[in-house]
């Protein structure tokens, strides 16, 4: 990590943000979107270790904690071709593209049938943020938008992610399984120097 007062500043600065807000969602959305935007601007605070590819699935690594478990940092890095099963959240989040670009592929269940049917799809780039939550479309698939690199996403999300109950789906389908993510990382980074 070249930079840790930058990723150290997000970190006070999104504290203080929930410090204020709480649970207020859509105050959350527009002061943390903004703050994310930011941190993702540069690319030279993430350590190496936190931003390598696996060739077998994407990664998913814990940056940091609230120690209260209001919010969750991570990184998610993701190898040519790789992608999500269709999950969820449960919480709000919200989605950075610090390098190469992401597509997202919307789902909603249809009150009628009962099953989850395709809702949409767009690209993410670089700068670009996305938000997700049970209140503004919390069901999706992200996939690489890069055949032949490497993509680098920042996630915040309004718990301690990693251990959040939440389902996968299949499309077309009503089959819903329940997961828990964890993370890649045995450790954190260490940002206070």
């Amino acid at each position: 990590m070249q930079n840790t007062a930058r990723f150290k500043t997000f970190v006070q600065e999104f504290t203080r943000l929930i410090d204020v807000v709480g649970r207020d969602e859509q105050k959350i959305f527009i002061a943390g979107k903004a703050l994310l935007q930011n941190l993702i601007r540069h690319d030279d605070w993430l350590p190496e270790e936190f931003s390598e590819a696996s060739p077998n699935q994407y990664q998913q690594f814990l940056l940091h904690c609230d120690p209260l478990e209001r919010f969750s940092i991570a990184s998610f890095v993701w190898g040519p071709g790789q992608l999500t099963p269709i999950h969820d959240h449960t919480v709000w989040g919200m989605v950075g593209v610090m390098q190469g670009g992401e597509i997202c592929e919307e789902f909603a269940v249809d009150q009628e049938s009962g099953q989850l049917v395709a809702a949409g799809q767009h690209t993410l780039h670089v700068g670009d943020v996305d938000l997700v939550s049970p209140a503004v479309g919390d069901i999706h698939r992200v996939s690489n938008a890069l055949s032949d690199d490497v993509s680098i996403s920042i996630h915040i999300y309004g718990a301690n992610i990693g251990v959040v109950s939440r389902h996968t789906y299949e499309a077309n389908s009503q089959e819903v399984q329940s997961f828990i993510s964890g993370y890649t990382n045995p450790v954190l980074p260490n940002i206070w120097g």
